[in-house]
């Protein structure tokens, strides 16, 4: 065994299945051990995408996701989808694999400093040493997975990974264990959610890697409280039960800010500011946080009360708390729903965004999963889509990145190969990473990849609207649309131009033995409405 073999059995204990990244010849000693080690190499069209499915791997199961890359311009490449998971708090383990160790440092070929690369954007970056090995990689995964979670790099010398192991694999580490929080200041919370009269609870990303998610509706229906959630928090509750208010700071913003103006106590639930900091919407309303770690709040955010520890087990103490009481009335809540979702839905004669999104939400049954990218498509989808499931709506809100949506897809499909998913992006994201639908052959993964075609650069299209510029340099197609070619790498492809078509498609895709592309030709002219209002 030599210990390029050692780290794959290492990461294998730890719960790793694939890792994914792009080979160069200092990759080869670790494929060959994870070939013979059983973790499935995933080869990607680009680093950034192996970066992003090793993010969405992490999130999904329970173990840190994997990526690999070579050295230089493949590391640079590997950062981008390392630094989602650095911002959006998911386990990872990032390897890039270097020159012999006596040829670090010089002016060679490829070579950078790889620790000053992703020290910002890593928990730790840390060298493979030989008789080391084991320790290193262990305490990796264990970092990775500790909260507050994310990503560790190891940096792994080609003559290191030749080299014979001098170590025995080692027995799974513990990751370290939030402390509890002081159960006088959850009591203290609960008070403040009794002698409140108008509460509403807004749930963050934190809450997404509770243990037990059922302990967010266990204190929602214990204190009544109305519940809202960032964007990357949506399903952790039913968006169907009736204490529901939407997604905030997304499309149609100003109504959501309205409803949570008008409370007299905003309790944050795992709300982590990397998605929208308090201040951009909270105004002067008190605030309660419950989350791991303080907020990152501005001096003006009033916030009265923090509890900080353990999330599940402040949760489960607020749950037993005595009920409390508050003024919200049911028809007022069923109200906002009906107004706000009818406002992100304008009247338009054409095959709008909204409602090809409305087409995708029928087609994929509750229990699927939607990955999506970054863009307008991004608001409307977080504002107007019905999440029904925790982990079941995937996307980046802290890192923010474009090229998301399509390798999240892949990598959900691999982690919940029976969980029926839908990747749904625009048409600049698909020209991002429309390589990875050839990864998707490759796996055979029944997944519809629906690309919403509407010729720009929809956000930054509305920004230079809103702010009096010309439209200039967000335009990705002048000609009008035909229908695309029969198949991109082997995938097909079907243009639709219509709701129903676009929901027939889509039930297709699902059952098909592959991959489909569905390119949906939308006008998304009410972005300038609902996206930024």
């Amino acid at each position: 065994m030599n210990n390029a073999d050692l780290i794959v059995a290492t990461l294998k204990a730890a719960g790793i299945g694939y890792g994914f990244g792009i080979p160069s010849g200092n990759v080869l000693p670790l494929m060959e051990a994870m070939r013979k080690g059983g973790i499935e190499f995933v080869l990607t069209a680009h680093e950034g995408s192996a970066g992003f499915a090793a993010d969405v791997s992490g999130r999904l199961t329970g173990a840190p996701g994997l990526c690999i890359a070579t050295l230089g311009p493949g590391a640079t490449n590997l950062a981008t989808g390392v630094g989602s998971a650095w911002l959006d708090r998911s386990p990872m383990i990032a390897i890039t694999c270097n020159l012999n160790t006596d040829q670090l440092g010089r002016r060679i070929q490829m070579w950078i400093d790889h620790h000053a690369l992703f020290k910002p954007i890593t928990k730790a970056t840390l060298r493979l040493e030989r008789g080391r090995i084991a320790e290193t990689v262990s305490a990796a995964i264990a970092l990775a997975m500790s909260e507050p979670m994310g990503p560790v790099h190891l940096d792994l010398p080609e003559d290191v990974a030749l080299a014979p192991a001098t170590e025995t694999v080692p027995a799974s580490g513990g990751r370290v264990v939030v402390e509890p929080a002081p159960e006088a200041d959850v009591a203290r919370a609960a008070e403040l959610i009794a002698a409140a009269k108008r509460p509403v609870a807004v749930i963050g990303s934190s809450a997404m890697r509770v243990a037990d998610p059922s302990l967010l509706r266990k204190v929602i229906e214990r204190h009544g409280l109305p519940f809202a959630t960032t964007t990357m928090a949506k399903g952790l509750i039913d968006e169907d039960h009736r204490l529901s208010v939407g997604c905030i700071e997304r499309a149609c913003r100003q109504i959501q800010r309205k409803l949570l103006r008008s409370a007299d106590l905003i309790v944050g639930l795992g709300y982590d500011t990397i998605e929208v900091e308090y201040e951009a919407w909270i105004d002067n309303v008190p605030l309660l946080q419950i989350d791991i770690e303080p907020p990152d709040v501005a001096p003006s955010v009033n916030l009265v009360h923090h509890v900080g520890g353990d999330l599940d087990r402040s949760l489960a103490l607020l749950a037993a708390l005595p009920a409390a009481t508050n003024r919200w009335a049911a028809q007022a809540l069923a109200d906002h729903r009906r107004a706000f979702h009818q406002a992100l839905r304008p009247e338009t004669k054409s095959f709008s965004a909204h409602a090809a999104i409305d087409a995708v939400r029928r087609a994929l049954p509750h229990d699927g999963v939607l990955t999506f990218d970054v863009g307008a498509h991004t608001h409307q989808i977080a504002s107007q889509w019905t999440a029904h499931a925790p982990k079941s709506f995937l996307i980046t809100n802290g890192w923010s990145s474009m090229g998301f949506g399509l390798p999240a897809a892949i990598a959900a499909k691999l982690a919940q190969p029976k969980l029926p998913a839908v990747c749904l992006i625009g048409d600049g994201c698909f020209q991002m990473t429309c390589g990875e639908v050839a990864v998707a052959k490759r796996l055979n993964l029944s997944l519809p990849i629906v690309v919403l075609d509407d010729k720009w650069l929809g956000l930054i299209k509305v920004k230079q609207i809103r702010r009096q510029f010309p439209l200039y340099g967000t335009e990705l197609q002048a000609e009008d649309y035909r229908d695309p070619p029969a198949h991109y790498f082997g995938v097909p492809a079907v243009g639709v131009r219509s709701a129903d078509a676009l929901e027939a498609a889509v039930g297709a895709a699902l059952t098909a033995k592959g991959p489909t592309v569905i390119e949906a030709m939308v006008d998304s002219d009410h972005y300038i409405e609902t996206v930024y209002d």
